[in-house]
């Protein structure tokens, strides 16, 4: 299959909005290219991968994403050019102007990998790349071992990290967890791993539950983790301790009308995905479908809601 690799050039205050865009626009794996990071925020970024020597003041600023052969892809390109001129009454963008290279799905799919190394999230849980080497450094390290492929989760966007979190403050010994839109299973993995008694992971996209089960078959959770096709929660059946839903603002408001169903008594619903201007939304959505706010988490521009229904 052949790739069109994009990359559009933006101002650096445009970042955010124009990332949040492209995530609004169905595209996963968004690269940011700028020159305003320091090392350190090259751990927390909000994009899945980023590459070395970022730092450069003479690099213009860009965003990399691809589209595949089976899209139109002068079509999406459009309503794109024509997303980032609404934020342009906003922000200053810039130049805005998108550079389209046709590449081969190997190259798509390998390229990133020498740019994403072992990183640790909370104390104890390790996201490591199935290619990377990583030894433990204390007992109690949790290792979570993550290829995304094709999929969203590699767990370096914030809002991956924070549900990770979330599940790690959470979750209690043999909980049952519901993963919705579950990408590289990276979240139904750290879920298993820390005592989950039993995990489902559903995703809408082929290519996600492909590179969620065999992520789970390489954490060895397979015993504990089933991975389904499907859309949100139409292929579950249980009621869970947990419901996990990394996606966005409007996707949690829909999910806003029926997960409690979907919960025990006083089960935990854990959302992220949620711009910082759109956590009002979300917050009202849940109380007005009988939530009660637990803890809103806040990373660089991105949120996660933790609630549960009132009984």
């Amino acid at each position: 299959m052949k790739w069109t690799q994009c990359k559009v050039y933006i101002n650096d205050e445009a970042i955010e909005a124009v990332s949040y865009m492209l995530t609004e626009q169905g595209i996963q794996g968004i690269e940011v290219v700028d020159n305003t990071l320091s090392n350190e925020d090259m751990e927390e970024i909000i994009v899945d991968y980023i590459e070395d020597g970022v730092i450069d003041n003479n690099r213009d600023t860009f965003i990399r994403f691809y589209l595949s052969e089976q899209e139109n892809v002068t079509e999406k390109i459009n309503e794109i050019k024509a997303k980032i001129k609404d934020i342009g009454k906003y922000l200053e963008v810039g130049k805005t102007n998108i550079e389209l290279t046709i590449i081969d799905d190997e190259d798509w799919a390998n390229n990133w990998k020498k740019y994403y190394k072992p990183f640790k999230i909370d104390n104890n849980i390790i996201i490591k790349p199935t290619w990377e080497k990583y030894t433990k450094k204390t007992h109690d390290d949790v290792i979570i071992e993550i290829d995304p492929g094709m999929a969203f989760g590699s767990g370096t966007h914030e809002t991956t990290s924070m549900c990770v979190s979330m599940i790690n403050k959470y979750l209690s010994k043999d909980d049952l967890v519901i993963d919705v839109g579950c990408g590289s299973g990276i979240l139904g993995i750290t879920a298993a791993k820390l005592g989950a008694g039993e995990v489902t992971c559903i995703d809408l996209d082929k290519n996600a539950v492909k590179a969620a089960k065999e992520n789970v078959v390489t954490n060895k959770v397979d015993d504990k983790v089933n991975v389904l096709n499907g859309d949100l929660l139409e292929m579950v059946d249980i009621k869970a301790n947990m419901v996990v839903a990394n996606i966005m603002a409007d996707i949690i408001m829909i999910l806003a009308k029926d997960v409690a169903t979907y919960l025990i008594p006083n089960g935990i619903f854990i959302s992220s995905g949620i711009i910082l201007d759109r956590v009002e939304d979300v917050k009202d959505a849940l109380l007005a479908n009988g939530f009660e706010i637990v803890e809103i988490k806040r990373m660089g521009e991105w949120a996660a809601i933790v609630s549960r229904p009132i009984s």
